[in-house]
């Protein structure tokens, strides 16, 4: 290489974006995902030891996919060839197959080939790289955002070590964003920058674990920010917000502000207002909250405001929690909106919510009684010497599943713990349970 190209790839360098320029090349760089990296962990001794197998990288944008993929290269002396699914096709992976299997025969060499996007490649296109996956020919590093059980061929998935990136805790989104700030190689430490606490912690909070949004966001506040006249450049809250086309929503996850947007929204689920619902349920996103969250307290109220009234707000809930998992932001927003409405429109009942509490409340309290003798478990031998299950009635046998029979303990025979109410399809229950109850008043 002479001295005009090794110029000329430095510059490139420099015009190459932050989050590019500031890209870890080696492990000890790496922020975050301790849990696959660690010290003593699977993928770092593997990457340490130059033992790769095929990879899949599973994780939301900006956690550090390309990046590990790049550290695996920059300490491997595996060939390392990289390709993008979006612009890469059949074509393309032959060539490169079959200058893979030149390199291993001519000079012993592997190669690893990272797929970035590899969910972009359709059934045909992963099922040509089976092959040469399964005789070592190549070493796949395969990234993607969607969930791998759905997007990845199975056959090709087995083949594969599978780990899951999560999304950068704030500490470690802090760490990177002072990082670059203090670079003067790499990142902005070049310019003089007085950074407030406020616009640096509304880029965390908005990028959610992107790193990269967040890089971006720096670099363009600091290079559109004109000096004063002490050559330093004062980054406000309003350029942070201007930067990231983000308005900055108050709301302090450990402070009052984040309790009472969550009251609010659970209050007007309640209250059945889905305009209210959605109103809290968008400052929390827009806020950075953790969707886990937002689910979790979706599921607790359907239970507790919505009860048997309409007993499949909870599958809802339970399916806009499972979403969350499975597809991740933005797109959860869709089922926990959903769910929200659902819960907000639907008919209310707290009577499950009170009846359970009802009932902890004696079992705390009062004393316990024995279970009667005719529902005691009579499976073993000589149970009914004990008088365990004599007497006890098969409902099954009787007219609509139902006979009259003691299931209380004696000491609380004659309470009630769960009262329905005539909301929804708890009216049915309660027409039931009135049935039950004048039965058992006959003598």
């Amino acid at each position: 290489m002479d001295l005009f190209t090794y110029a000329s790839q430095q510059e490139q360098k420099k015009q190459a974006p932050l989050a590019a320029r500031m890209r870890p090349r080696t492990l000890s760089e790496v922020v975050g995902q301790s849990h696959i990296i660690g010290p003593g962990k699977l993928l770092r001794r593997a990457i340490e030891a130059d033992q790769l197998t095929s990879l899949i990288f599973y994780g939301p944008p900006g956690t550090g996919k390309t990046t590990l993929a790049q550290v695996i290269a920059n300490s491997s002396k595996a060939f390392f060839e990289a390709v993008n699914a979006v612009t890469s096709g059949v074509a393309e992976l032959r060539q490169i197959v079959k200058n893979a299997k030149e390199r291993l025969h001519m000079y012993h060499q592997r190669t690893v080939l990272f797929i970035d996007e590899i969910h972009r490649f359709n059934r045909a296109q992963q099922d040509a790289l089976l092959p040469d996956v399964e005789d070592g020919t190549i070493i796949l590093i395969g990234a993607t955002t969607e969930n791998p059980s759905f997007e990845v061929n199975a056959a090709l998935l087995s083949r594969s070590l599978l780990f899951t990136l999560n999304p950068l805790s704030e500490e470690e989104m802090k760490m990177i964003l002072e990082r670059a700030l203090g670079d003067k190689d790499r990142g902005l430490g070049e310019y003089q920058v007085e950074m407030d606490k406020e616009a640096l912690h509304h880029w965390i909070q908005v990028a959610g674990g992107d790193i990269r949004q967040a890089l971006n966001a720096l670099e363009l506040a600091v290079l559109t920010t004109t000096p004063n006249p002490k050559g330093v450049r004062h980054i406000t809250l309003s350029i942070a917000e201007e930067s990231i086309q983000k308005k900055r929503v108050r709301y302090d996850k450990n402070g009052d502000n984040h309790y009472d947007i969550i009251s609010a929204f659970i209050k007007s689920m309640r209250g059945s207002d889905p305009d209210a619902t959605l109103y809290y349920l968008a400052k929390m996103i827009h806020a950075g909250e953790d969707p886990r969250f937002i689910a979790r307290r979706i599921f607790i109220h359907a239970a507790e405001d919505v009860g048997i009234a309409d007993p499949r707000a909870l599958l809802i809930a339970s399916a806009a929690a499972h979403a969350v998992e499975t597809i991740g932001m933005p797109e959860a927003r869709i089922p926990l909106a959903e769910a929200a409405v659902y819960i907000a429109t639907a008919p209310k009942s707290n009577a499950v919510y009170q009846g359970i509490n009802d009932a902890m409340d004696t079992v705390m309290n009062e004393t316990l009684g024995e279970v009667p003798a005719h529902l005691r478990d009579s499976s073993f031998k000589g149970a009914k010497e004990q008088g365990r299950g004599i007497g006890y009635l098969y409902p099954h046998l009787y007219p609509r599943g139902y006979v009259k029979q003691q299931y209380l303990p004696a000491e609380h025979l004659g309470k009630t713990f769960y009262h329905p109410t005539s909301y929804g399809y708890e009216g049915k229950l309660k027409e039931f349970i009135s049935w039950v109850k004048q039965d058992k008043d006959k003598e």
